[in-house]
């Protein structure tokens, strides 16, 4: 009886190809389909009468889609797998992105981001899934690739941030010229899409990982994980306040669109290159000093724009903050990754996006809420700081469950 073929291992350069392909998933469920409302946001607020805590709300939506899609993933990997999942949670984001197009009324509109969020939830679990298994291949390098996967955010900002601006421009004379970015949007989601089936098919035939014999069994339990957990949550909170309004911010500080474009390009480039900046810290700690440190540095991003309207400055907060938010995700996925085995990824990461996503629930309508009265954007952007650094102090407590980290989860 012959013995069965020994797998290939594949090298440094398919490991890093098929990284840079799961990453259009997450410039798809949060570089385009999350973030490029905040650029919309002023145009659609204009032309649609809305207040600020109802704008706030549009992201709120997304957000309770992007939960429900988080609780669901778990069911969803045991049945379809996350190939299938990451390119049919690409489809239907695109579907919904198309779709924001087509309404104007309040009530449509929160039900398209409603849906994109559960679609784009599915995508961003089931490509955080695929991408720490590319790092188990090449354990060495696994923070660079989980770092290249989330950086993929990054592409789809600084698209969004060329997209947008170019689409409002082009259709200024036409009534709810916005409705036409979000066609675009929809259109460039189809494309990234369809480049997904390459990796998904890929990622596919390859055998699930097993435990090793004589390992023993872990699964993931919240309570090892609440300070981690509790910290993401408040990173949830922060994060996203900066995100949907920082756009409207700049606008009503008398920023041009061309400067709005410089900034928010900016910051695309910077989450790109976040996945060399801080691959060395995601290896080197196996305990929740990454999600502290990258919180804590957040919390400055997110303030200066709130107490300053320097030029310089308030590019430095782009900078500093798409250097690093992405790169807090990561140090979640890193976390599980690092703690428990193979077999229970998919909980756990699915766990942090649980709470990832009630944060988000969460941060819009306050900070919509607060900028609403008489502190304005810069005080509901104080609120999202303060956030951001009560998570670092969380996060701070998280201990590693491992004597030896990744060395004690066995590679694919």
């Amino acid at each position: 009886m012959q013995s069965p073929p020994v797998p290939i291992q594949p090298s440094l350069r398919q490991l890093t190809a098929l990284a840079l392909a799961i990453a259009l998933g997450a410039a798809v469920s949060l570089g385009i389909t999350r973030f490029a409302y905040g650029l919309l946001l002023p145009a659609m607020r204009a032309d649609l009468g809305w207040s600020y805590a109802l704008a706030g709300a549009m992201n709120t939506a997304n957000a309770m889609g992007y939960f429900v899609g988080a609780l669901a993933c778990p069911w969803l990997m045991r049945r379809l797998g996350p190939s299938l999942l990451l390119v049919g949670g690409s489809l239907l984001a695109s579907v919904f992105m198309v779709g924001s197009g087509f309404v104007t009324q309040t009530e449509g509109l929160l039900l398209q981001r409603l849906l994109a969020g559960a679609a784009s939830a599915l995508v961003f679990v089931a490509g955080g899934l695929l991408a720490a298994r590319l790092g188990a291949r090449d354990p060495q390098r696994s923070g660079l690739l989980l770092g290249l996967y989330y950086g993929g955010t990054g592409l789809g900002i600084v698209l969004s941030a060329v997209l947008v601006p170019w689409a409002l421009e082009a259709a200024q004379a036409i009534a709810h010229s916005w409705r036409w970015a979000w066609w675009g949007l929809g259109a460039l989601c189809l494309l990234f899409s369809l480049v997904l089936l390459w990796p998904a098919r890929v990622m596919a035939a390859w055998a699930a990982p097993a435990p090793v014999a004589g390992q023993t069994e872990r699964r993931f339990h919240w309570r090892q994980f609440g300070f981690g957990l509790a910290g993401y949550t408040l990173f949830g909170v922060g994060y996203i306040g900066y995100m949907t309004f920082v756009v409207a911010l700049l606008r009503s500080q008398g920023r041009t669109a061309t400067e709005v474009t410089v900034f928010y390009a900016l910051l695309g480039l910077a989450v790109m290159a976040s996945s060399r900046i801080w691959a060395g810290l995601l290896d080197r700690y196996q305990d929740g000093r990454p999600l502290a440190l990258l919180n804590a540095l957040l919390g400055v991003a997110t303030l200066l724009p709130a107490l300053t309207q320097a030029w310089p400055l308030v590019l430095l907060s782009g900078l500093l903050f798409g250097g690093v938010f992405l790169s807090v995700v990561a140090s979640t996925t890193a976390l599980v990754r690092h703690n428990l085995p193979h077999t229970a990824w998919a909980a756990g990461i699915s766990a942090f996006t649980t709470v990832f996503a009630a944060g988000q629930i969460v941060g819009p309508t306050v900070v919509g809420w607060i900028a609403d009265g008489a502190g304005g954007l810069e005080r509901g952007l104080v609120f999202s700081a303060l956030a951001l650094w009560a998570g670092a102090a969380l996060g701070w407590r998280q201990r590693a469950l491992l004597a030896h980290g990744g060395q004690d989860v066995p590679s694919c």
